[in-house]
């Protein structure tokens, strides 16, 4: 080997033999974990589905409301799994974890909810306390909305810039 080749700091040197077989078995874990994650999360949307299903019969007897929130309530839960199952698959493709899908995941779960609060709000409209109790959450939810929104963008912007170290992209000049 030469002197060069061992000061190279972009040269990768594996581990010791321990090292190497332990990280080996971790990485063999980690994706057997992630793997058993996956069928649960696409089990439980399957699952979900078909309660959506059954609970959408039920509006051919009960044409109100209350079986149309459920069935809304339901499919947003499906919506909020099948983002998670999308956040483990690209923490699995990219090897690292990336918090844009668990942001989302956090904007869908709160609309659901501001969903399901506005519906029963509307039930207890003029009923004092228990009617600002809702509205109250309401606004909590909907300030939590923007700012996990405004953290996406920020995470956005941020993966757009060149990192540090890095030169930054020459403009054209016209």
């Amino acid at each position: 080997m030469a002197p060069k080749d061992r000061d190279d700091p972009e040269r990768h040197v594996p581990p010791p033999g321990f090292s190497r077989a332990g990280t080996r078995v971790l990485e063999i874990a980690e994706n057997l974990i992630y793997g058993g994650i996956a069928i649960f999360l696409v089990g439980a949307a399957f699952v979900l589905l078909g309660v959506a299903a059954k609970t959408s019969w039920g509006l051919v007897s009960d044409f109100s409301e209350k079986p149309l929130l459920e069935v809304l309530d339901i499919l947003l839960l499906v919506f909020i799994v099948v983002e998670l199952l999308f956040a483990v698959r690209t923490t699995v493709e990219k090897r690292e974890l990336v918090a844009e899908p668990f942001l989302l995941v956090g904007i869908i779960a709160s609309i659901k909810e501001i969903v399901v609060l506005s519906v029963e709000a509307a039930s207890v409209l003029g009923k004092g306390a228990e009617f600002d109790d809702r509205v109250v959450e309401i606004g909590l939810l909907g300030v939590l909305v923007v700012l996990l929104g405004l953290t996406s963008f920020l995470l956005r912007r941020k993966e757009r810039e060149p990192d540090e170290g890095e030169p930054a992209p020459e403009r054209e000049r016209a």
